[in-house]
């Protein structure tokens, strides 16, 4: 069964009420303000090959299915495994799609056989609070009694990291954003509370702080490329018990009163023991509530994307078939598949221009 024919059974089983209009809504996003898709290369061909995760698979099979209506001509080789990343440092994929951003290790494996670091587009932002596996945002809780509404991403260094001597930007190390102890926050008094939270140590909750792509993007968000953590921090890793991580979390900073975390929105929003926190980037700008709104306009700082990545020697263009296979993703059409898919939220406007230009 194609997976658009699975969406439509499975609403079906859901008692699911389907009023798409196709090309501008769909999961009820607006996607009116996107491109649609015009092809610049008439008649183009070729083979595309794909790794791609068991995620991403129902989605690019959506992509496949449309784009060869228009493209009859273009063939593809698709591979769903867990190495995702590696068939393009062999040379056995066109385009390395995952529902998260490369590690280091494999932006570093690229370079040094290709001299270069690979192209990255984002096709996709991560879910808010609806399915399981769909690369949700993180979002930054504390206890129901805690009076904190807001944080700065400089404050939630000051909680969540520590000091360090610089930063991984993409694949180069820098020194621009080292930071000293003295920016360490591990009171609740360093942020303005008083009374009985003015003395009280911070303690913290989150999932598999060393290696996974929710502690990678708080690293890359919060630590500006930076990995050292606050020590105290009670890392649960997924995988370890008999119950799911995520609610160990939560549950950790609803039972401890001066307690931080973590975590996704899904599992945050059922416990009436913790709250979300607003956050903005950096001090004078706006808090922003973490909500499907802010998601898809991509303002809440701590959303999550999903990734392609290919080889593109610097300077030289992309060959049509990528090219325009890359530019039906980005379109309105390969957004409203997106939605149809029902596992991300489709880009903004602003968001699929600014990968468009990456094209060029």
């Amino acid at each position: 069964m194609r997976p658009s024919v699975q969406f439509v059974v499975r609403a079906i089983l859901l008692g699911l009420v389907l009023t798409v209009a196709p090309g501008v809504r769909a999961e009820g996003f607006d996607l009116a303000g996107l491109a649609t898709y015009a092809a610049q290369t008439p008649n183009v061909h070729g083979v595309v090959r794909i790794h791609d995760s068991e995620l991403t698979q129902p989605l690019v099979h959506l992509w496949q299915d449309r784009f060869l209506k228009l493209h009859p001509l273009v063939r593809y080789k698709e591979y769903t495994v867990p190495a995702w990343f590696n068939g393009l440092c062999a040379d056995t994929a066109d385009l390395a799609l995952a529902g998260r951003r490369a590690y280091l290790t494999e932006l570093k494996a690229f370079e040094s056989i290709y001299g270069y670091p690979p192209t990255e587009i984002v096709f996709a932002t991560g879910g808010f609070n609806k399915r399981k596996g769909n690369t949700p945002g993180v979002i930054i809780f504390v206890n129901k009694d805690n009076p904190l509404t807001g944080l700065t991403l400089d404050q939630l260094d000051g909680i969540l990291g520590a000091e360090r001597s610089g930063g991984w930007i993409g694949p180069k190390w820098s020194t621009v954003v080292a930071r000293g102890p003295e920016k360490n926050i591990r009171t609740w008094g360093q942020l303005g509370l008083t009374g009985e939270w003015a003395d009280k140590p911070i303690s913290i909750f989150g999932i598999d702080a060393t290696l996974s792509g929710w502690s990678g993007l708080i690293q890359q968000a919060v630590f500006k490329g930076g990995d050292k953590w606050n020590p105290v921090i009670h890392e649960i890793v997924r995988g370890g018990t008999e119950v799911p991580a995520d609610a160990q979390i939560v549950s950790g900073v609803a039972a401890d009163r001066y307690a931080i975390g973590f975590s996704f929105m899904r599992v945050v929003e059922q416990n009436p023991g913790v709250k979300p926190l607003a956050l903005a980037r950096q001090a004078g700008e706006p808090f922003i509530t973490p909500t499907e709104e802010s998601f898809r306009e991509r303002s809440y700082p701590l959303v999550t994307s999903l990734y392609i990545y290919l080889n593109r020697p610097p300077g030289q263009p992309l060959p049509p078939r990528l090219k325009e296979f890359l530019s039906f993703l980005l379109s309105r059409e390969g957004q409203q598949a997106v939605a149809d898919d029902g596992m991300y939220i489709p880009l903004s406007l602003a968001a699929a221009q600014a990968e468009l230009r990456k094209l060029d």
